[in-house]
């Protein structure tokens, strides 16, 4: 087996070194990394930003943002329209971004859609650095395409939804931990915390979901004794609760009068919206659990549930294209690194990464549904997780290959440092996994493990007891692995059969390459077959993701997903035409013609009119930012407000007219409307009779 080398520093001392040394890459750095990772930021960057003036906005959050971009009542509390009558179903804090965009730009699709954009290329920028610091820059080009390339990032990334966010800020958690775990300071633990807080603000409770992978990693990597690492956990367990609460405790201690009524809440109150209506009644029969208002259809998603989740015909081709290499890696990256010290970095990459995906995939598995955009948080840990493995697999590979004095039998070129004569202590040679730690001088013949235990004499496979055994194959098989699974993802739609061909060959040149190195073949060679390789990984997830460009393969706005799967793709089928995108300050005729009905008819009014759930006052927000009483928020079925307040709102003349609709559920209040209000025919507001809204006159003159 291959031995471990004694020199290399590790622990605390290795922690205390790194972190007197500068972040940023190193003046020695290969001279491809910085224009190959400014090529992956610009394709992010296009891919994302490609057609921004039709993003795919959300019709609900949409509406939120352009309230909140108006009313600072509305912008802290995420009130849905710009009173801040009612709050939308969520926390606010993923569409602070968009509604400052807003503001700053005015009311146009392109300045909402913009933070998403810039919140995406981030998110590829800050796994480079992240991965860089614990693989090297080889493994960190790999973790930034595979992110960039992945169908669900592109298409999520083009929409206004919080998803985005979140993985941002947990990616910046994960680098934190990372250099908590590395450097052996408490800052960074204590900022960990702080990026999990924050991401809470974005999607709640899905931002703890790595707390226990975090915990785990500090607790069994990290220098120190073992009750010092758990106080630290503690103390940083500590700041993520407090970050994570500061907006629910505000709201819960601003009076209910000085605040919108809390949407998908019986009782308007900030724990029912966090750990009942988007926490336990997701997991639960039980709708109601913890103070939350029943869902509907349209707030509840069911299906992408259960073990296969992840490879279905749905969800598998928006994310898992390097899921078997993810979990090769995480396998054989803990396995092979089993003989190294507890604190080595190596293996607690592995264990991070490998830990996140584990910990999402069992619990969307075990949700009541899932829309497949959830799973866009999971691409960080897959394209980590690839980038990682496909380096510890290099390093087998060239170590296999490495020569054993020094020289490069058949080689095409000098080495690059060093020379017959060099001093006994000379810096120690790079390796994908010495980043963060040793000299970065690049040689593509250099293992992370080679440095003490020697290698075989020219360019020929080591003997079995020298190099691990059939190690060195583990980079073709993985190459052959990611060809063959994005075949199997890709049969049932055929959607990218032409590339597939292309991918093959890749495959095939990159392993035939790599097999067949012998004692004259040129380091050009090698580095062309695996270039190849790697590929061949990539081919068919991109034409996935490109084609989310086309809005027919790009889903709804309500749930962006890639290519041709989706019941937004079959309807646009069924109905021979893309899905329509709707914008801010663009409103249809018939919602101008409404819009014009009411102000000409608005005589003092507070409100401009009361809606039968957000459904009909969503696309009136977007057009224009005016009070507007939503009645039972998002699903129509919030208590508020109830039919004694309405009616007392009506009677002192602070709303006249109220719209309802049959596409959803009847309740007292739209009862008493009914009951106490004058229909107006619909000619009258732009509308034809037989639709589903009707407009009321609720004056009290009736």
């Amino acid at each position: 087996m291959t031995a471990i080398p004694a020199a290399r520093p590790t622990g605390a001392h290795r922690g205390r070194r790194a972190a007197n040394r500068r972040s940023g890459p190193p003046e020695d750095a290969p001279r491809w990394e910085r224009p190959a990772l400014a090529a992956v930021l610009a394709v992010a960057t296009l891919l994302y930003s490609w057609g921004i003036g039709h993003a795919a906005l959300h019709p609900f959050y949409g509406a939120a943002i352009r309230s909140m971009a108006g009313s600072w009542r509305s912008f802290f509390f995420g009130g849905l329209d710009v009173s801040g009558s009612v709050s939308i179903d969520k926390l606010p804090g993923a569409l602070w971004p968009d509604a400052v965009s807003v503001w700053l730009f005015g009311p146009h699709t392109w300045a909402a859609a913009l933070p998403q954009v810039v919140e995406g290329v981030l998110t590829v920028w800050l796994l480079h650095r992240i991965v860089r610091a614990w693989a090297g820059p080889f493994a960190a080009l790999i973790a930034a395409l595979a992110l960039t390339v992945t169908p669900v990032t592109v298409v999520l990334n083009r929409a206004t939804i919080p998803d985005t966010a979140l993985t941002l800020l947990l990616v910046a958690a994960a680098g934190a931990l990372q250099k908590a775990v590395r450097t052996e300071r408490l800052l960074p633990l204590i900022t960990c915390g702080i990026w999990v807080g924050l991401a809470f603000q974005a999607k709640m409770l899905q931002a703890w979901l790595v707390l226990p992978v975090f915990a785990a990693v500090y607790l069994v990597v990290a220098p120190g004794t073992p009750l010092k690492r758990a106080l630290r956990v503690l103390l940083a367990g500590a700041v993520a609760l407090a970050v994570s609460c500061f907006w629910v405790l505000i709201a819960w201690a601003t009076p209910a009068a000085s605040r919108p009524y809390l949407d998908g809440t019986s009782d308007n109150n900030p724990f029912a919206l966090v750990f009942g209506y988007n926490g336990l009644s997701r997991f639960s029969s039980d709708s109601t659990a913890f103070g939350a208002v029943a869902g509907t259809a349209t707030s509840r998603t069911t299906g992408n549930t259960g073990w296969d989740m992840l490879i279905n015909q749905t969800v598998g081709p928006q994310v898992a294209w390097f899921l078997p290499l993810a979990v090769l890696a995480a396998v054989l990256g803990v396995v092979w690194r089993a003989g190294q010290p507890r604190t080595d970095m190596v293996r607690a990459g592995f264990l991070l990464w490998g830990g996140w995906l584990a910990v999402h995939a069992l619990v969307f598995s075990s949700s009541n549904g899932n829309h497949a955009y959830y799973m866009a948080v999971i691409a960080p840990a897959l394209a980590a997780l690839a980038g990682g493995g496909l380096a510890l697999f290099r390093s087998e590979y060239e170590s296999a290959y490495a020569p054993k004095d020094g020289s490069e039998h058949g080689s095409d070129h000098e080495p690059e440092h060093g020379s017959d004569d060099e001093p006994e202590h000379e810096p120690e040679r790079w390796s994908p996994y010495l980043s963060a730690y040793g000299s970065e001088g690049w040689s593509p013949h250099v293992s992370p493990y080679e440095s003490e235990h020697g290698s075989a004499h020219g360019s020929e496979p080591r003997s079995e007891g020298e190099s691990g055994g059939r190690r060195h194959l583990a980079l073709l098989a993985a190459i052959v692995l990611t060809a063959a699974w994005a075949l199997v993802l890709d049969w049932p739609t055929r959607f990218v059969s032409w590339l597939l061909p292309v991918a093959v060959m890749l495959a095939l040149c990159g392993v035939v390459g790599l097999w067949s190195r012998g004692p004259r073949t040129s380091s050009r060679m090698v580095h062309a077959a695996l270039a190849s390789g790697i590929a061949a990984t990539l081919v068919a997830p991109a034409g996935w993701a490109a084609s989310s460009l086309n809005a027919l393969y790009a889903g709804a706005a309500t749930a962006p997903i890639a290519g041709p799967v989706g019941n937004a793709y079959y309807d646009s089928v069924r109905q021979h035409h893309a899905p329509r995108r709707i914008g801010l300050d663009k409103p249809s005729a018939r919602d101008t013609a409404l819009l014009d009905y009411l102000t000409k008819h608005r005589n003092g009014e507070k409100y401009l009119l009361a809606t039968q759930a957000a459904y009909g006052a969503e696309p009136l927000l977007r057009a224009k930012s005016e009070p507007i009483l939503v009645m039972g928020g998002f699903t129509g079925n919030t208590p508020f407000p109830t039919t004694r307040q309405l009616s007392s709102l009506v009677a002192a003349h602070q709303v006249r007219y109220a719209l309802l609709t049959s596409q959803r559920p009847t309740t007292a209040v739209t009862t008493w409307v009914k009951s106490h209000c004058t229909s107006i025919q619909p000619a009258d507001y732009g509308r034809s009779a037989g639709g589903s809204f009707a407009l009321y006159d609720c004056s009290p003159q009736k």
